[in-house]
């Protein structure tokens, strides 16, 4: 028996994907169609082994991240795929026959790649959440640019039309935050995990707003504060390497949070909201932009049909399953320690904590957009982003992002903002019909 005629043989005679492995065997789908013009390239031995030696998603992550598989074509289909558990590879049947064709010594585990994350420390400690933040965002600017592009922002956009460009849905995005938190000349405004400066050079640039940005990346603080530098801002921003827990200069009149709190732990969620609550003025305002993850449906009378691999990969992805802190790829390879929270949760614990919540918005279908844009970038420039950060992070990269755009376009994801407000002896000074829409 050969790699390619093995594992067909675990799809019973029903293969989804054509098959081409490092021993020359081929295999064809049983049906060709459009959601099976995929090929799986097994390219080592070691595909195996990882898949073997650490059965389910993991194995699987190695494999790809490692190089050891490939996949020729559009990753959408993957998603629509029907997978036979992984454990049936490990009946003894199948294990007598894949031994025949790649040998005992392939039980044998062999390192994982080299850009897996391992944070040390207690969860959610200042020192753990720095080595998981710059884990992912100290990789490079330059690959961020590529895949980002101009507006160097990393987070969802909002878009009037699919037709906008990814800078005019960006630049759209950090002005309806601005109109949301009514930014006005003279006002203080900190922006938590300010990325590359986006949101406090937009701030400071068209609302004349006095910018405190705050990052754990040494590489994003010095690109926002030349970026401060060349639009002329620098005196209204100041960009630091500080953990938001350490920031004690306030008050402020606006708090921004754009994609930072998913980094933040269910657990830490209160001192989190307590933390912005103390940093705000009476009658100040509050914005928090996060993924978050659905209400479970297990109770529907009717629910949807998952396929296994699909189950699999949304697992993998993080995109479901029962661990709230993620799944292995995800830790492993993207967002470490990263935790995605159901929006009533979020809400809960900032009314818990005194604020009053006044709008609610969803912008699930403008991340599948920014997603899909991210993509495009990446892959067009693939062979440099290979050569800017090596071959294993680009195929994460490809991975997550492809999945996860899938993830919003079929509410396995949500994302939503969050205005809140610290109520001054009862009042909010919200006008009664707030007008966010806005200017860019």
């Amino acid at each position: 028996m050969n790699v390619a005629t093995f594992i067909a043989s675990v799809f019973d005679g029903q293969l989804p994907f054509r098959v081409e492995a490092y021993d020359g065997s081929v295999a064809e789908p049983a049906v060709v169609s459009p959601a099976n013009e995929l090929t799986l390239r097994v390219l080592s031995r070691d595909a195996i082994t990882r898949v073997l030696t650490h059965p389910g998603e993991l194995g699987l992550a190695r494999a790809y991240v490692a190089g050891d598989i490939d996949l020729d074509g559009d990753l959408d289909p993957l998603f629509e795929l029907s997978f036979p558990p992984l454990r049936q590879l490990l009946n003894a049947n199948n294990l007598r026959s894949v031994l025949s064709v790649v040998g005992a010594s392939a039980l044998r585990p062999i390192a994982p790649p080299s850009v897996e994350a391992r944070p040390r420390g207690a969860l959610h400690s200042k020192s753990r959440d720095r080595e998981s933040v710059t884990h992912h965002y100290d990789v490079s600017n330059r690959f961020y640019e590529m895949v980002l592009g101009p507006s160097m922002t990393y987070s969802c956009a909002v878009f009037s039309t699919p037709e906008d460009t990814l800078e005019q849905a960006q630049a759209r995005k950090v002005d309806l935050v601005a109109r949301k938190l009514d930014l006005k000349e003279g006002m203080r405004l900190l922006d938590v995990g300010c990325g590359w400066g986006a949101m406090g050079i937009h701030a400071a640039r068209h609302y004349g707003a006095r910018v405190v940005g705050v990052t754990l990346s040494e590489p994003q603080r010095a690109y926002a504060t030349e970026a401060a530098r060349q639009a002329g801002v620098s005196d209204l921003v100041e960009f630091r390497l500080q953990d938001f827990r350490d920031v004690t200069d306030g008050p402020f009149d606006a708090v921004s949070s754009i994609g930072m709190s998913e980094h933040v732990g269910r657990k830490s969620l209160p001192n989190y909201s307590q933390l912005i609550w103390d940093l705000l003025v009476p009658g100040g305002r509050f914005l928090n932009h996060a993924i978050g993850k659905p209400v479970s449906h297990s109770d529907d009378p009717q629910p949807t049909r998952v396929s296994e691999l699909n189950r699999q990969i949304q697992i993998a992805l993080g995109l479901s399953g029962p661990s709230k802190t993620g799944s292995a790829f995800i830790n492993r390879y993207v967002f470490p320690d990263g935790e995605l929270h159901e929006v009533g949760t979020m809400v809960s614990m900032f009314q818990a904590h005194g604020f009053e919540v006044r709008h609610v918005e969803s912008l699930r279908e403008h991340y599948a957009l920014t997603l899909r844009r991210w993509v495009d970038n990446l892959m067009k420039r693939f062979d440099e982003a290979v050569e800017e950060v090596g071959a294993e992070r680009a195929r994460v990269w490809r991975l997550y992002m492809a999945g996860s755009a899938v993830g919003f376009e079929r509410h396995h994801l949500e994302i939503h903002q969050v205005l809140n407000v610290r109520p001054a002896q009862g009042k909010s000074g919200m006008p009664l019909r707030p007008n966010f829409e806005p200017t860019f």
